[in-house]
């Protein structure tokens, strides 16, 4: 009985440690975006049209964004992720996290943080 508590107890930390971090993007810190690297997940039309500063764009719907995404970016280095509204940031939070990544997916995306601007 004591050995089925001690793995169910390992299994739920497990679990709860794999977890992907999220956070609105609207309460971000300039002191943060310092320590972690930005990626923008949404296309570049969608990134030239405007974006986080210091974000770098890292297309989701590319053929290639696990290795773009390897070959920028550090694994010791924390991620934020965002997109437009967050899905897609969403489901590159997850990929990031199966590669070995920390990763925070800024939920609301790009137009929340445009709508809090303004």
């Amino acid at each position: 009985m004591k050995y089925t508590v001690f793995l169910f107890f390992l299994a739920f930390i497990n679990y709860s440690c794999s977890q992907i971090k999220s956070k609105p993007i609207t309460e971000v810190s300039q002191d943060e975006l310092k320590t972690i690297v930005l990626v923008d997940v949404r296309t570049p039309e969608e990134f030239n049209a405007g974006h986080l500063e210091h974000a770098l764009n890292i297309n989701w719907l590319d053929a290639n964004f696990q290795t773009q995404i390897t070959e920028q970016i550090a694994k010791d280095k924390t991620v934020y992720v965002y997109c437009k509204v967050g899905g897609r940031s969403a489901k590159a939070a997850d990929k990031l996290t199966a590669l070995g990544y920390t990763v925070v997916n800024l939920e609301g995306g790009y137009d929340t943080y445009k709508k809090a601007k303004h």
